[in-house]
């Protein structure tokens, strides 16, 4: 049986971050598929596999900005995690916000990880082997440790 490519849903409403995410995942595993949606309604539409997203494959991984239009990613982030269907699927919040508040009220709505976005395609390339290797392949303690800088436990 052939092994399914990994999928990230990235949920951003900037074009740019959209297209500097996918070069940057060339340069960690090519074989990621980056799939994106433009805020969060149509997140839940492609989640749900409704309308045009009727053949969606479902992520491994969920990439979300917090400021979008129409419906943002703290709104978005409650409702994914209210729904039983794919309330499991891992979401990690990567916004340009730093802000205290934003980064509590991720994680007590269960986000799997606040990463600021970086601001050079090294950094971008760096924080996204540490998710790759913690979400996609398994080395948890390590990445982790890479992707917030904490070094214990």
């Amino acid at each position: 049986m052939q092994r399914v490519q990994p999928l990230i849903l990235m949920i951003d409403d900037n074009i740019a971050d959209i297209e500097l995410t996918r070069e940057a995942l060339r340069e960690v595993d090519f074989r990621i598929e980056l799939e994106s949606v433009r805020d969060g309604f149509d997140a839940l539409a492609y989640l749900r596999r409704q309308g045009h997203y009727a053949n969606s494959r479902r992520p491994n991984l969920i990439f979300m900005d917090l400021n979008m239009p129409r419906m943002d990613g703290r709104e978005t982030l409650l409702m994914l995690k209210a729904q039983d269907d794919i309330c499991d699927i891992p979401v990690i919040v990567f916004s340009t916000s730093e802000s205290p508040l934003d980064v509590r009220e991720s994680y007590r709505n269960h986000a799997a990880a606040f990463v600021t976005k970086p601001v050079t395609i090294e950094e971008l390339i760096e924080k996204l082997r540490a998710i790759h290797t913690l979400w996609l392949t398994g080395s948890a303690v390590q990445s982790l440790q890479q992707l917030t800088g904490v070094m214990g436990y």
